[in-house]
């Protein structure tokens, strides 16, 4: 699905207050940000806003808050992360809608900045409740939805301001997901290379079956592999495998035969008798797995494999990690596939990932500048590439025709 939506380079925003949905949701550790990739990408939207004079009004959403505030996730270590990036005062509202929101949104001049707290302190957000749209509509004058990361949610902010608050555009980073996942999905260079890993099938088959229409070659790892090896009839040992997947892995397989779509999967492992890197992982070829074995990572061989299979792709889609990226002991796979694609883009491959393990494994390989997107969605890139409707996307004005 390619959507064509009128851009914020589009509107004139001098003096009016302009009502920026980003996503800040980013990782927060003793009132520490962690990484602050979300709101670096979102610096181009504001920073072209500021200069033409607008009056930046900012929300987001920050983790799971439960039963109303919460100070775990306030989103004021977000404001000052901010007023550090931008050089400039970032003002902070205890509120995202109310009178003290109200109080700080009406009083700010051209090139001002302000932070609402956290949306998802208000039940209301996430049922798309449309009174509280509306609250929230009041404080600006156009509206600019820059969190693809949240485009596959229909939330109050997402879908209910747009539709009371016009015009309503996408930010520069919307525009720029939109049109590398959008080059992947339509029209993209051959051959196309996707890499799938994470945990399981169940949450990605909708796009390993999308994947198969478009792609000339899956590469799958991760502990999902070992569903497509169960369904081979390989051992598996004590690796995670989604029994109830079977079937369906067995059914993805012989569609790909049926299309000649190639299914490259690992040749060796990472075995160990633990998940928490308490005990030693040791490479084993898979078809000679233990009983009492537990895969945990993609081992040499396979990263040596897929570096193959890559190299001479000229568009290559990257979502899941290969192993428990999260154990340091059992991310050398993951960080090894982050390398190879980061060659095969040095080669001239289109290079998209999306998925937080996968993008943690690309700025820990300090290879962020070798991809050609990097993509601040998960969910909402994969329902993409699945053809699904994003209604934080599909409500914003459509471009003009060409």
């Amino acid at each position: 699905m390619e959507y064509r939506k009128q851009t914020v380079r589009a509107v004139k925003p001098g003096g009016l207050r302009a009502l920026v949905r980003a996503d800040f949701n980013v990782p927060v550790a003793d009132g520490a940000i962690t990484d602050d990739t979300r709101i670096v990408a979102t610096l181009p939207t504001i920073r072209l806003l500021i200069e033409r004079g607008a009056r930046v009004i900012l929300m987001s959403h920050l983790g799971r808050p439960k039963g109303g505030p919460d100070k775990k996730h306030t989103l004021r270590p977000v404001a000052e992360r901010l007023a550090s990036l931008l050089g400039r005062p970032v003002a902070f509202a205890p509120d995202c809608v109310g009178p003290e929101a109200e109080s700080r949104a009406r009083p700010l001049g051209e090139g001002d900045v302000l932070l609402l707290e956290n949306l998802r302190f208000h039940a209301e957000e996430e049922a798309n409740d449309p009174a509280f749209a509306r609250k929230l509509a009041s404080l600006g004058e156009l509206y600019v939805n820059d969190a693809f990361g949240t485009a596959h949610r229909a939330h109050a902010s997402t879908e209910g301001v747009p539709r009371v608050l016009r015009p309503a555009v996408a930010g520069l980073l919307m525009e720029r997901e939109l049109e590398y996942l959008g080059r992947a999905l339509d029209r993209p260079a051959r051959p196309f290379v996707a890499v799938l890993g994470g945990a399981k099938i169940s949450g990605k088959i909708d796009v390993l079956n999308a994947l198969l229409e478009r792609v000339d070659r899956l590469l799958i790892g991760g502990a999902m592999m070992f569903t497509f090896r169960r369904a081979q009839g390989r051992p598996t040992g004590r690796s995670l495998v989604e029994e109830d997947r079977v079937e369906m892995a067995r059914a993805v397989l012989a569609r790909a035969a049926e299309r000649s779509s190639e299914i490259v999967l690992p040749v060796d492992c990472v075995a160990s008798g633990a998940t928490d890197g308490s005990a030693p992982g040791r490479v084993v070829a898979l078809d000679s797995l233990g009983k009492d074995d537990i895969g945990v990572d993609v081992g040499p061989g396979t990263v040596m494999l897929f570096a193959e299979k890559l190299s001479g792709a000229r568009t290559i889609f990257w979502n899941g990690p290969m192993g428990i990226f999260e154990v340091p002991a059992f991310a050398a796979g993951t960080l090894g596939v982050a390398r190879a694609i980061a060659d095969a883009g040095g080669g001239g491959a289109v290079t998209v990932v999306g998925g937080g393990d996968s993008v943690a494994a690309v700025q820990e390989t300090g290879l962020a500048d070798r991809f050609t997107h990097i993509s601040t969605g998960g969910g909402a890139a994969l329902e993409f590439l699945e053809g699904k409707v994003l209604p934080g996307v599909a409500i914003l004005d459509d471009a003009p025709a060409a």
